[in-house]
């Protein structure tokens, strides 16, 4: 952004034409830090309400170290998706303060963004099977600024647990849902709440659940209304939805 466009923002907010807001995101849709082979989003959150995430799979741990290093200069909180142990241990030398999730493979540094939410993300699992991705949606939830609550382990094999818990998701303001198999969770879960509900198929399951592809099929042919479902293992795309669910002006309800 040239400085004459700035200056042009800055008069507009100073003649009362703009808000603060709207120049923010204005100033944001050309903020970002090139690092040569990376180009960081470092206006993004201003933009959709959440940073940009690092994805770690294909990266090297000094490519995450440094990327990371960088969004901290930047006062960018960091979420770094799908991490080994090897490269957090790299994170960690560098920010001793980042905090791993082994079982969703996620790293994060930085304070969560402040609670504005009026209604937690319940998070729900058919089986033990599908905690990492559910784990990985509660760490991006959490630090998109949501108060999360994650019940494991109420597939249909079993009905009479997830009843247990039907006060605490109708509660919600939108919920999560992560299955594989026969990705049945979240046809129930659409036909007993009021809340949204996020479907996440994952690739657990045997040789005819083709990785998962079998519990996205059911996931997206579900009768039950208010449904809607991410790729396979999304539990950070699926976190990004409740999110902006729960504090859209325009969205949800609260209750």
């Amino acid at each position: 952004m040239r400085t004459d466009d700035v200056r042009a923002i800055l008069e507009a907010i100073s003649e009362g034409t703009i808000s603060i807001d709207e120049a923010l995101r204005r100033l944001s849709t050309s903020t970002y830090v090139d690092m040569g082979d990376v180009k960081l989003d470092t206006g993004r959150g201003a933009r959709t309400g959440g940073p940009e995430a690092i994805l770690c799979e294909g990266k090297t741990p000094a490519q995450v170290a440094r990327i990371i290093s960088t969004m901290r200069t930047h006062g960018v909180p960091v979420i770094a998706t799908r991490a080994t142990s090897e490269v957090y241990e790299v994170v960690r030398s560098d920010h001793p303060d980042a905090h791993y999730n082994e079982l969703g493979r996620v790293i994060t540094v930085g304070e969560p963004a402040p609670s504005s939410s009026t209604a937690p993300v319940v998070i729900l699992t058919a089986g033990t099977s599908d905690l990492p991705v559910a784990e990985e949606a509660a760490e991006t939830a959490r630090m998109l600024g949501d108060d999360v609550s994650l019940i494991g382990d109420v597939g249909v094999a079993g009905i009479h647990r997830l009843i247990g818990h039907l006060d605490m998701i109708r509660g919600a303001g939108a919920v999560i849902v992560v299955a594989g198999m026969d990705g049945a969770l979240p046809s129930v879960v659409g036909g007993l709440v009021d809340a949204p509900v996020i479907a996440v198929p994952t690739s657990v399951g045997y040789g005819a659940s083709f990785e998962g592809l079998s519990a996205l099929l059911a996931m997206l042919n579900s009768c039950a209304p208010g449904i809607s479902v991410v790729n396979i293992d999304n539990g950070f795309g699926a976190a990004y939805v409740a999110h902006r669910i729960v504090h859209s002006n325009r969205g949800y309800m609260t209750r």
